[in-house]
């Protein structure tokens, strides 16, 4: 029988997911020391992406552990969203259940355009008082788990972000999956082997125990360039 296409809710962004990954799923090393390691076509790939996009998201972990900013790169890339009729800059999202982000990471220096922090009542007193002075708006979405269906139609409400690209990490992209809430998962594959049971995937977080409850994908379309590939993958 012939499984029917769900239906999106038209009051959330439409959402991708971009990863790099190795043969086995992983996402980085196991002491997460590494975490860039795919070629220059997968950077150019990113960067492609995020001109499509109203806004970038990423886990308080991605932010703080590299040098990031999420922002859309280089002139050639404004211009891109410009002629889509997008805004030079993307809005961008970090989120964080306990507000335990570093204000002094990186992506805080880069003021070119706002910045959302998605966080739970879990946070601290003192880390709101901390995120608020860096960020443009601390929204808190749920007592202990951030309620994403909340948290996206408000995005989609009063930022009008109406397609949302989000750029890991494993815990985040897993809860947004298990929410059914991807529409599409690019993927760019990597020759290499890092193993460790430690060592985080495209998916981590609870994971299913039924297979049933899987989040189902078709591929879309598959390229070789050099020796990575480069699989786009669409929500059944």
């Amino acid at each position: 029988m012939k499984r029917k296409t769900k239906i999106k809710n038209s009051k959330l962004p439409f959402i991708l997911v971009n990863m790099a990954m190795t043969a086995d799923g992983k996402i980085a090393t196991v002491n997460r020391a590494v975490s860039t390691f795919a070629g220059k076509r997968d950077h150019e790939h990113l960067l492609e992406l995020r001109a499509t996009a109203d806004a970038v998201m990423a886990g308080a972990r991605t932010v703080d552990s590299a040098q990031i900013n999420l922002g859309p790169g280089a002139a050639k890339f404004r211009r891109l969203r410009l002629k889509r009729g997008l805004t030079e800059y993307n809005l961008r999202v970090i989120v964080s259940g306990s507000g335990s982000i570093d204000p002094d990471a990186n992506l805080f220096e880069k003021r070119f355009s706002p910045i959302i922090i998605l966080t739970t009542a879990r946070i601290s007193k003192a880390n709101l008082q901390k995120l608020r002075v860096v960020a443009d708006e601390v929204k808190i979405c749920g007592k202990t788990e951030i309620n994403f269906h909340a948290a996206l139609r408000w995005l989609r409400k009063k930022w009008n972000v109406q397609r949302l690209l989000c750029e890991g990490g494993g815990e985040l992209n897993g809860t947004l999956f298990r929410a059914g809430l991807v529409d599409e998962l690019h993927l760019t594959i990597c020759p290499m082997i890092f193993g460790g049971h430690a060592a985080p995937t495209i998916a981590d977080g609870k994971g299913i125990s039924n297979p049933a409850a899987a989040a189902q994908f078709k591929l879309k379309s598959a390229n070789r360039v050099g020796d990575e590939l480069f699989a786009v993958l669409i929500r059944l």
